[in-house]
């Protein structure tokens, strides 16, 4: 059984909200499959059991599609991750995707430091994050900050870790899984609570306590991923060599990167450049700062997605903050 399952389990008999599903690796048999899928009820989402990123998961719609979407499911974890061992979970349509900050220390301190929203996926990668959610409510926020501290002492952890969920649109929440390390996305809680996580998690390895009190945003911060892909032509990748580079900056400006002009992007790893982060008092003054940002931003000789966040910071439902993880498939950015 994949760790995965094993979260789910301990979860359910910490009484954490849990999405509906198989808790159990899946057999090879689709017929066995069915019977499990049809209690459940349609639409399923096949998942890897050690999977991550967005790869090795599919959606079946309809029953006629599990046996062909098993084997193909299986197919890429077995390619993307050495096994290829499937469960599932019943799927959500239009959810938010909500993650929660948690740290916890070898003297028996776990909290949180709010949440992340990153609803806004290509593919299931995150494009945007922002801090906080602008759909959740100060009685959700602390009720999802509470579950996640629960997850984190039911499984005796330590470090920084984040705890992700999906919320329905009656705002029910559900445990989807715990990232066992730091995120791209930490940034954007650093700066909504003053608090260095990196430095944080030295100190939790030195064995130092932490503060054990929560903390909940005071500011508004947004998180561009900058990355090396063309979005007019499906986000394809395009490595290459920067020949000219020059990032924004000014008060609540930050820029997490490795770029320089004359750097080569290779083909092999992770198209990410940088990490363009923005920090105002409030959620339209973070989208005014961050569309300024981004003209501000120069990166020549490979394409971007500087042009496409430059559009999603004008586009009104974005603005609206009324969206969910099909946004990308319903609007034309």
């Amino acid at each position: 059984m994949g760790d995965k399952i094993k979260a789910k389990t301990a979860m359910k008999d910490f009484g954490v909200p849990c999405i509906p599903g198989f808790d159990g690796v899946l057999s090879d048999n689709p017929s066995k499959v069915m019977k499990f899928a049809k209690e459940i009820g349609f639409p399923i989402m096949l998942k890897a059991i050690h999977g991550g990123g967005g790869r090795g998961m599919m959606i079946v719609n309809d029953p006629k599609e599990l046996p062909n979407a098993m084997n193909i499911t299986k197919s890429e974890a077995e390619n993307a991750f050495g096994n290829g061992d499937l469960y599932f979970e019943r799927y959500f349509d239009k959810p938010r995707h909500i993650e929660i900050q948690v740290l916890c220390d070898n003297h028996g301190n776990a909290i949180h430091l709010g949440e992340r929203d990153c609803s806004i996926q290509r593919r299931y990668q995150k494009l945007i994050e922002e801090a906080p959610s602008p759909y959740l409510t100060p009685e959700l926020r602390n009720e999802m900050g509470i579950a996640a501290v629960k997850v984190a002492k039911a499984c005796n952890y330590r470090n920084a870790g984040t705890v992700e969920f999906l919320v329905d649109a009656n705002r029910d929440f559900y445990f989807m899984e715990m990232n066992t390390r730091i995120q791209v996305e930490h940034p954007i809680t650093e700066e909504v609570v003053d608090y260095d996580l990196i430095c944080e998690q030295i100190k939790v390895a030195a064995g130092i306590k932490i503060s054990g009190k929560n903390y909940y945003p005071q500011l508004h911060a947004i998180e561009c991923r900058i990355n090396a892909e063309d979005p007019d032509r499906n986000f394809a990748p395009c490595p290459g060599n920067i020949t000219n580079y020059n990032q924004p900056g000014g008060h609540g400006v930050r820029v997490d990167t490795h770029a320089y002009a004359g750097y080569r992007i290779p083909p092999y790893y992770d198209s990410m450049i940088s990490k363009l982060i923005v920090v105002a008092q409030t959620r339209e003054e973070a989208i005014t700062k961050m569309e300024r940002a981004l003209s501000e931003y120069i990166i020549e000789g490979v394409k971007t997605t500087i042009p496409f966040h430059q559009k999603l910071m004008k586009n009104e439902k974005f603005r609206s903050g009324n969206f969910t993880t099909k946004f990308l498939e319903e609007e034309t950015i």
